[in-house]
């Protein structure tokens, strides 16, 4: 069996295709790392080894695991960017991204968790890149419990890691020529094909008319009203809101408005430090990364109420208007709060004039969403355990703190550490039993985890 690639390995590979991409290595290494520490973070040790191999504190390993939890369900900034662009680099970056989180299962002890996330998350860059995880043989070791390693044994449990990160993982062939940047047509029909949000799909489309009009009349010679492009989203969590983003981000640089489209996904976090003075710096340095793009601002209400917020807020808005041509800022959050915050300050409000009120899904959609995660990572719920979502469904309360599209996603990273567990025994399992989740695969306690 081919040695586990240890983290610091995936790494340097991640940052040479990131480098031949044009992309600066530490921008890559930020990005894998944190990508890692979002796979592993409940495995028991893994923010201690985590430290070891980036050379930062167990502090930092759950900073950055809080940042890179958006990446386990979507494709990260860069591979965003590059996918946008239509380089040829995008494929080997996913597949490097792949890497990485394979080598993020040897963080700490094997947890089935991280399984789940592992092959998730693979599945969500290589997919974003064009290509289908393959079939691959899980095994697991018998010293291995549901929710962690009870023996500090390696090698039986970097078997595991690597045989069920590799169902899902797998590298395609490398594509070698350019992607052709997709149409607004193309990009529309991606929307359309979402799952519910056909308010959502309403609005961007009557966005869209607008903005082709004022691009005609602009090249016609003709005067236009100032239309501002920058929206806001409300909406409880998991509702899509960071997908449509990024589809308005392809959407503006095929109508030629947005040079890059690329989205850069940013909370209170990364645009605030420490101390007064340097928050204006960190804000200015993230919107120069969204520039020619979108800079999505999620629970933007976060940065009302202190003088650190008050300081990002005044150079997002003095940003905008410098970057008026190159930007685009999608806030994002729950409605009311989202509504005083756009209100507290003129110049935000001046600016985001156009609202978009996303629901939340139903029982219906939530269980096609599913259906769709587990396809994307070559798994197939059976008709059963369909079933059996809809009664997890029907007695989980549904608050404003519901995951919506999270809880499917979340369902699905327990449901595959589960299928590789209630595998542990079988020896050489067929096709269909590698492939089929059952529903007691279903049936978790952990499906709160945070995301």
């Amino acid at each position: 069996m081919t040695p586990t690639v240890t983290l610091d390995q995936a790494l340097g590979t991640l940052i040479s295709v990131a480098e031949s991409a044009g992309v600066q290595a530490e921008t890559a290494r930020s990005e894998g790392s944190a990508l890692a520490a979002a796979i592993a973070e409940s495995a028991p040790g893994a923010a201690a080894d985590w430290a070891v191999a980036i050379g930062g504190t167990t502090q930092d390993f759950f900073d950055a695991a809080t940042r890179g939890r958006r990446w386990r369900a979507a494709p990260t900034a860069t591979l965003g960017a590059l996918v946008a662009q239509g380089s040829s680099l995008s494929l080997p970056y996913a597949e490097a991204l792949a890497e990485v989180v394979s080598a993020a299962c040897s963080l700490g002890e094997p947890t089935m968790r991280v399984i789940g996330n592992a092959c998730v998350a693979a599945a969500a860059q290589l997919t974003a890149a064009g290509a289908r995880p393959a079939m691959a043989l899980p095994t697991t070791p018998a010293n291995l419990e549901p929710s962690a390693a009870t023996s500090p044994t390696p090698e039986p449990a970097r078997q595991l890691r690597r045989a069920a990160f590799e169902r899902a993982a797998a590298p395609a062939p490398p594509q070698p020529e350019p992607v052709k940047p997709k149409s607004v047509d193309e990009l529309l029909a991606e929307l359309d094909a979402l799952i519910g949000l056909e308010r959502v799909k309403r609005e961007i489309h009557r966005q869209v008319a607008i903005l082709r009009v004022e691009h005609l009349r602009a090249d016609a010679g003709m005067k236009n009203a100032t239309i501002t492009r920058h929206l806001v989203f409300t909406g409880n969590p998991g509702t899509g809101k960071t997908t449509v983003a990024r589809l308005v981000g392809g959407i503006y640089a095929a109508l030629g408005l947005l040079s890059l489209g690329q989205l850069i996904e940013v909370d209170r976090s990364e645009l605030v430090a420490g101390f007064l003075g340097q928050t204006a710096v960190k804000t200015s340095e993230v919107v120069a990364k969204a520039a020619g793009g979108v800079l999505f601002i999620d629970e933007a209400y976060s940065l009302t109420g202190d003088q650190y917020g008050t300081e990002a807020v005044d150079t997002l808005v003095k940003e905008m208007e410098d970057r008026r041509d190159e930007l685009v800022v999608i806030v994002a959050g729950y409605p009311a709060p989202m509504e005083a915050f756009v209100a507290a300050n003129p110049g935000l409000a001046s600016r985001f004039r156009t609202t978009i009120d996303f629901d939340d899904y139903t029982d219906d959609e939530l269980a096609k969403i599913l259906t769709l995660l587990a396809d994307s990572a070559d798994y197939e719920l059976t008709p059963e355990a369909l079933t059996h979502f809809r009664e997890l469904l029907a007695v989980t309360t549904r608050s404003s703190t519901f995951g919506n599209g999270r809880f499917s996603r979340n369902t699905l990273e327990a449901a595959i550490g589960a299928h590789a567990w209630r595998l542990r025994d079988i020896e050489a399992p067929t096709t269909d039993q590698l492939r089929q989740l059952l529903p007691e695969d279903l049936d978790q306690d952990d499906q709160g985890d945070p995301a």
